[in-house]
C-alpha cells in the first residue's frame, strides 16, 4: 500500500526523482505484476537488455535519475539544455552544474566552449533574420491565420516555385546571356566569334526573315501573343544565339558548351531541390502511418489547427475535422465490406472496374488523338500570310493545340469525377485516384504536342530529310518554332487563370452575394478554392518552364513573373471570391503531394528533352549548334580538347566497365536502406507497443490504488 501511494504521489508531481523512502526496498515483487513486466517475461527478454536500451519498470528511479543527470552533464558541452525536456529549476540546476565545471577546464578549453556558444548563438540570430527576409512572409502567415495550415500550403509551394525559376533564369542569364551582352554593348574588350563554314548544303541554311514592310496594326499583338515576328528575332528565342563563342583577352567563352551545360545544370538543381523539400514530407508521411485507432485520437485529440483565429475558418475546420471521421467511418465500413464480399461480388466489381477503366483509357486516348490533329492542322495553316486571313482566323490557328488542351484538361476531370463513384473505392483512395489521373491528363498533354511537333520535324514528303536531317522547308529552326509552342502554352494558360477568376469567379460571387433567393444561384454556389486543381495548375505551368527553357532561354523568367502576379491574384481570390474546400488538405500531406507532382512533371519533361538534344539533328539555319549533327555533340568535342590521361579517366568512367559495378555498388546500398529502413519500422512497432503497454500499467497502477485507498478507509 505505501509503494501505491508512492506512485500516486509520482503521478500527481512527476520529476526526475521520487522520494527516497518510497524506495528504501524496491517493490519488486510488486512491479512483477504489471502488465508490461508481463509481457515481456512472455517474449523471454532479459531485464539486462532492456537495462541497456531504455531502462525497466525494475530499476529503481533514484539510480534513473542519478544516471540521468550525470549523462546530462556529460553533454553539456555539445547539447543545449533547451533539447532536454526539463522544466526550469532543473534547468537552472544544471546550468549551475555547467558553470561549476567551467571553472576547472584549461583556458583554452574555456575559449573553445564560449566560442562554439558565441558562433551558435549566430546563427540563431542570423537564421531569425532571415526569416524577416522571405518573399511574402506576412501574406503567408495572414492567410495561414485565416484559412489553415492547408491552404497556407499552396501560397508556400506558389513561391517556392517563384525563387525556383529565378534561379534557373540566374542559370541561363549568367552562362549564356550575361558574355553576349557584355559584347554586345562593348562593356568588355571582347568580340563575337562567328561559326565557321562547314560543308552544309545552301538549302540547309536558309532561314527566311520576317518582311519589314506594311505591317497590320493587329500585328503586334499576334507577334506578342504568338511569340512569331519582331518577337521572333530577339533574346528570347534560341535562333538569336547563332555565334561560335565569345572571345576575351585571354580566352575564348565556347557559347555552345555553356548553352547545353546551362540545361543540364537547372533540370539537375531543380531535381536535388524538388528532392530535398520533399524528403521531408516523406518522413512526416512516414510517422502518420498510424494504426486506425490511432488516427482516431489524433483526429480528436491533436487535429485542431492552431493557427486559426477568424470564426467562419475556425466553423469550416469543425467540418473538416466532421469530414475526416466520416470518411475513416466509410473507409472502416468498406474495408467491412471487402472482407464479407463473396467470389461472384468481387468479380462483379474488378470487372465493373475494368470497364470503367477501358473507358479512362479511351477518354485519355481521345484526347491525344485531339491534341495531335488540332497541332498538325495548325503546324500546316499557320505559314499563310497574315493577310489573307482576317484576325481572329490567324489567332485561332495560332493557339489551336493550346485551346485544345485547355478544354481536355476543363474537361476530362469532371468525368473522372463521374466515373470514380461507380468504381467502389473508398473516400481517400478516390480522391487519389482522381488525383493521378488528372496529373497523368494534365502532364502527358505536353508531351503529346511536344512528340507531335518532333514527328513534323523530323518527317517530310521530299529528301530535304535526308539532305538536312529535318523538314528544313517547314521548320527552317524547328527549335525556335518548338520554343513559340511552349511560350504559347505558357501565356495562353495566363490568359485562362486571370480569365476564370475576373469573369467567373467575380460575377459568381456577385451573384451569390446578391442574388441568393434564387433558387438556381443556390445550387450553383460559391466557388471552392480547391488545392489539388490550383496545383496541378501551376505545376502544368512549371513543365512547360522545363520543358521551353531550352528553346527559349528567356521563358524562367516569363514565368517568374506569372507566378508572381498568379500569387496575388489567387490570394484576391481566396478572400473575397472564393471559399475554402470542406474537404481537408492537411499541410504535411499537401507538401509531400505538391512536390511528388512536381517531380513527376519534372519527369516528363526531361524525356522529350534528352530526344531533343540526342536524337533530332540540330538546325542548321539558327542557334549555336549549326555545325554539330545533334546538340548533344558538343561533348565528345569539348572532352577530345582535353589532355590524353583526363580523356582516358573519362571514357573509363563512362564505360560499362565501370557502370555495371556503379550500378551494383548502388544496388547494394540501396538494398542496405530499404533494409535500415525495415529495422526503422520494427522498432516504431516496439515503441508504440512499449507506449500501449505503459497505458495498461497506469490502468493497472490506478486499478491497485483505488483498491488500496478502499482497504485504508475500511
Amino acid at each position: 500500500t505505501s509503494a501505491l501511494f508512492c506512485w500516486s504521489k509520482q503521478i500527481r508531481r512527476p520529476n526526475l526523482s521520487l522520494d527516497a523512502s518510497c524506495f528504501s526496498s524496491p517493490p519488486v515483487n510488486f512491479l512483477q505484476e504489471l502488465p508490461s513486466y508481463r509481457s515481456i517475461a512472455r517474449r523471454r527478454t532479459t531485464v539486462h537488455s532492456r537495462d541497456k536500451q531504455s531502462g525497466t519498470l525494475l530499476k529503481s528511479t533514484d539510480s534513473y535519475s542519478s544516471q540521468l543527470e550525470d549523462r546530462i552533464a556529460e553533454n553539456l558541452s555539445s547539447q543545449s539544455l533547451r533539447n532536454y525536456a526539463l522544466n526550469i529549476s532543473e534547468k537552472r540546476r544544471l546550468r549551475d552544474i555547467q558553470e561549476t565545471q567551467m571553472k576547472y577546464l584549461s583556458e583554452w578549453d574555456q575559449w573553445k566552449r564560449y566560442s562554439s556558444k558565441s558562433w551558435k548563438r549566430f546563427l540563431e540570430k542570423a537564421r531569425e533574420m532571415t526569416t524577416h527576409l522571405e518573399l511574402w512572409r506576412e501574406d503567408i502567415r495572414s492567410i495561414e491565420g485565416k484559412f489553415g495550415t492547408g491552404i497556407q500550403s499552396y501560397f508556400s509551394f506558389l513561391r517556392f516555385l517563384v525563387l525556383l525559376n529565378l534561379v534557373i533564369f540566374l542559370i541561363i542569364f549568367m552562362l549564356v546571356l550575361l558574355p553576349i551582352l557584355l559584347t554586345k554593348y562593348k562593356i568588355t574588350n571582347s568580340s563575337f566569334v562567328l561559326i565557321p563554314f562547314k560543308d552544309t548544303d545552301i538549302q540547309c541554311t536558309v532561314y527566311p526573315v520576317s518582311s519589314s514592310g506594311l505591317i497590320y496594326f493587329y500585328s503586334y499583338i499576334i507577334d506578342l501573343l504568338s511569340g512569331t515576328g519582331f518577337l521572333e528575332e530577339t533574346s528570347l528565342f534560341y535562333g538569336h544565339y547563332t555565334i561560335d563563342g565569345v572571345k576575351f583577352q585571354n580566352f575564348t567563352y565556347d557559347l555552345p558548351l555553356a548553352y547545353l551545360i546551362s540545361t543540364i545544370a537547372y533540370l539537375a538543381l531543380s531535381l536535388l531541390w524538388i528532392v530535398k523539400r520533399s524528403v521531408e514530407g516523406f518522413k512526416i508521411n512516414l510517422i502518420r502511418s498510424e494504426e486506425h485507432f490511432q488516427s482516431y485520437c489524433n483526429k480528436i485529440f491533436a487535429g485542431w489547427d492552431f493557427c486559426i483565429t477568424n470564426r467562419s475558418m475556425a466553423d469550416l475546420k469543425h467540418s473538416s475535422l466532421r469530414y475526416e471521421l466520416r470518411a475513416d467511418l466509410e473507409e472502416e465500413r468498406i474495408r467491412q465490406k471487402i472482407a464479407e464480399r463473396t467470389s461472384e461480388e468481387t468479380i462483379r466489381i474488378y470487372s465493373l472496374r475494368l470497364f470503367l477503366n477501358c473507358i479512362v483509357l479511351a477518354v485519355l486516348g481521345a484526347c491525344f488523338y485531339a491534341i495531335y490533329v488540332a497541332t498538325v492542322f495548325s503546324q500546316e495553316h499557320m505559314k499563310k500570310e497574315i493577310d489573307k486571313m482576317v484576325f481572329g482566323e490567324n489567332l485561332l490557328i495560332l493557339y489551336l493545340p493550346s485551346i485544345v488542351i485547355t478544354l481536355a484538361n476543363f474537361i476530362t476531370p469532371m468525368i473522372f469525377a463521374k466515373i470514380i463513384r461507380y468504381e467502389d473505392y473508398s473516400p481517400g483512395f478516390e480522391i487519389r485516384l482522381t488525383i493521378l489521373r488528372c496529373v497523368f491528363m494534365r502532364l502527358a498533354t505536353i508531351c503529346v504536342l511536344v512528340f507531335t511537333l518532333g514527328s513534323k520535324i523530323t518527317s517530310c514528303d521530299d529528301d530535304t530529310c535526308d539532305l538536312c536531317g529535318y523538314n528544313q522547308k517547314l521548320y527552317p529552326c524547328w527549335e525556335t518554332q518548338v520554343g513559340q509552342e511552349m511560350y504559347k502554352l505558357m501565356i495562353f494558360d495566363f490568359i485562362i487563370i486571370l480569365a476564370v477568376t475576373l469573369f467567373v469567379d467575380f460575377p459568381r460571387k456577385l451573384l451569390v452575394t446578391y442574388c441568393s433567393s434564387w433558387k438556381l444561384i443556390q445550387c450553383w454556389g460559391q466557388q471552392e478554392f480547391a488545392i489539388p486543381d490550383n496545383v496541378l495548375g501551376i505545376v502544368y505551368g512549371q513543365t512547360i518552364c522545363w520543358i521551353g527553357a531550352f528553346f527559349s532561354p528567356l521563358l524562367p523568367a516569363i514565368a517568374t513573373l506569372k507566378f508572381i502576379i498568379i500569387f496575388y491574384v489567387k490570394e484576391w481570390s481566396l478572400l473575397y471570391t472564393c471559399r475554402p474546400s470542406p474537404r481537408p488538405f492537411r499541410a504535411s500531406n499537401s507538401n509531400f503531394f505538391f512536390l511528388l507532382v512536381l517531380l513527376i512533371g519534372l519527369c516528363l519533361a526531361i524525356i522529350p528533352l534528352t530526344i531533343s538534344i540526342s536524337r533530332i539533328p540540330s538546325s542548321k539555319a539558327c542557334g549555336p549548334f549549326t555545325n554539330f549533327n545533334t546538340t548533344w555533340e558538343v561533348i565528345p568535342k569539348t572532352v577530345s580538347t582535353f589532355p590524353s590521361s583526363l580523356q582516358s579517366f573519362i571514357h573509363g568512367v563512362t564505360s560499362e566497365a565501370f557502370a555495371v559495378p556503379f550500378f551494383m555498388i548502388i544496388c547494394l546500398i540501396m538494398f542496405y536502406f530499404i533494409a535500415l529502413a525495415g529495422a526503422h519500422k520494427r522498432v516504431v512497432i516496439q515503441l508504440r507497443e512499449q507506449l500501449s503497454l505503459e497505458s495498461r500499467d497506469k490502468r493497472y497502477l490506478i486499478q491497485k490504488l483505488t483498491e488500496a485507498q478502499r482497504d485504508t478507509r475500511n
